[in-house]
């Protein structure tokens, strides 16, 4: 590690800890040369799969397409940022998990349902009604009920 300061090659760690639940290690380092201490994080760099649209082509994994597929259906509506993060988070993990190459949009819409369901019932019908292109007044009506019933 290349010290911010003095740019020498030679850093030590100091001390060492887990951050952000887990998924990052923070490091206290000291430079050898100049003897200024700084920090750094450490994550682990995991590839996103694409994303097989529906159409048939391929795109990459874009995370500010989902999240603002998420503030769009939360627009006026009394959810958290924070909360909102977490939900880009655990679908980001989700498609990590899979171990895939590629993945269907549908699986990523799904998730995204299941997340807003979870978050906030209006944003879910809200999200509801666009991806699945209700047609009419009925559609709504049917997937309220579905909404109540589980």
């Amino acid at each position: 590690m290349h010290c911010p300061f003095c740019g020498a090659d030679d850093t030590k760690v100091i001390d060492s800890r887990l951050v952000a639940d887990g998924d990052q290690v923070r490091r206290r380092r000291e430079c050898l040369s100049c003897r200024e201490r700084f920090t750094t994080y450490e994550t682990a760099e995991l590839l996103l799969p694409k994303v097989i649209k529906q159409d048939g082509s391929r795109e990459p994994f874009d995370e500010d397409k989902l999240r603002a597929g998420f503030m769009r259906a939360l627009e006026k509506r009394p959810v958290s940022v924070e909360k909102v993060e977490t939900a880009v988070s655990q679908i980001k993990h989700k498609l990590q998990a899979t171990g895939e190459r590629e993945v269907p949009s549908i699986l990523i819409g799904e998730s995204v349902m299941e997340q807003l369901r979870a978050l906030d019932e209006v944003a879910y019908v809200r999200f509801a009604s666009v991806y699945r292109r209700f047609k009419d007044l009925n559609e709504f009506r049917e997937e309220i009920d579905r909404l109540e019933r589980s």
